[in-house]
């Protein structure tokens, strides 16, 4: 073999369809959501837009917790735009009362699952942030403002790890059943330069092996590792070099599921990704007696789903 094939530990840790799933991060956690949506996990992909920072998604989960709409005190007016520091740009709107729709029918969907989840699963992107000087608060977003009107500093692992360490504290005893895998997004940021990125990553990376060792209910998955070593090679990367291509993201998929599904899952989920594929099959012949056997025989596997698994029976 022609690589090095990074190393999972096995973990304790199990995830099944009954499972309720949060992502909550970079655009990695968004790529792992997607794949789980995919092949019908019942999971909620970041509620707030794509997050970077530990510091943005600690303040997500709290904002969860604590679970009090937005209001207009919480968005602001930047050119034609109504904006929240606390959510990405999908959210923003050109009047207040429409941003404040678009944040709060999400953030309400958000906050009651949050309540029944089983897993959440957090990337942290960069060890980097922006602090609005006005409010001395570190934001998820800095909406093109000037950056004059931000403090941008590195996160010290002591910081990363006390914050989390009172997080981590306060999901166990509202959540006990909730249980949290890490990673750290493979994803370089480099217009930060490279030993940047390199240290902002080791930043990352030494907080969670921290965490790690402190509670029993926190797991890592090495994203970052398989990308860097395991697939070391710019065919895995996409144009700009930076971002995973999509076979990268395929095979860490792989790597995920091998890690965190037992046979049963596994099982399932092969059967669901087949149902997905005849779905979104074209046929050249749409009107020839084959096809029509082929849609038969694929609404047949779909009813038997539904029979064997009761929470298929709104999603297929």
């Amino acid at each position: 073999m022609f690589q090095t094939k990074v190393d999972i530990p096995p973990t304790k840790l199990n995830i099944t369809y009954e499972d309720k799933i949060m992502t909550l991060g970079s655009c990695f956690a968004d790529n792992m959501g997607r794949k789980m949506q995919e092949v019908y996990f019942e999971t909620d992909i970041n509620p707030f837009g794509v997050l970077y920072n530990p510091i943005s998604i600690r303040n997500s989960i709290d904002l969860l917790i604590e679970n009090n709409e937005f209001t207009a005190d919480n968005i602001f007016q930047q050119k034609e735009l109504w904006q929240s520091f606390s959510h990405s740009s999908l959210f923003s709107a050109t009047t207040a009362e429409r941003c404040l729709e678009n944040i709060n029918e999400r953030f309400r969907h958000a906050a009651s699952f949050f309540t029944q989840a089983n897993f959440l699963i957090i990337t942290f992107g960069t060890a980097w942030v922006f602090e609005e000087k006005k409010s001395g608060s570190v934001v998820s977003n800095c909406h093109k403002l000037p950056a004059s009107h931000f403090v941008r500093r590195r996160l010290s692992v002591d910081e990363i790890v006390s914050d989390y360490s009172v997080l981590i504290l306060k999901l166990k005893t509202l959540f006990p059943k909730l249980k949290i895998i890490f990673s750290v997004s493979p994803i370089r940021h480099w217009k930060d330069g490279a030993h940047e990125n390199n240290i902002s990553k080791s930043t990352l990376l030494l907080a969670i092996a921290a965490l790690q060792q402190q509670f029993d209910s926190v797991d890592y998955f090495p994203a970052y590792e398989i990308q860097l070593d395991e697939l070391r090679d710019y065919r895995f990367y996409a144009s700009d070099m930076l971002h995973p291509a999509d076979v990268a993201v395929d095979y860490i998929w792989q790597r995920f599921s091998e890690t965190y599904f037992d046979a049963v899952t596994t099982g399932l989920k092969k059967e669901l990704e087949q149902v997905v594929a005849d779905l979104n099959h074209h046929p050249l012949f749409p009107e020839s007696e084959e096809y029509r056997k082929f849609q038969k025989n694929t609404e047949k596997k779909i009813t038997t789903l539904k029979k064997n698994y009761s929470f298929l029976e709104n999603k297929l």
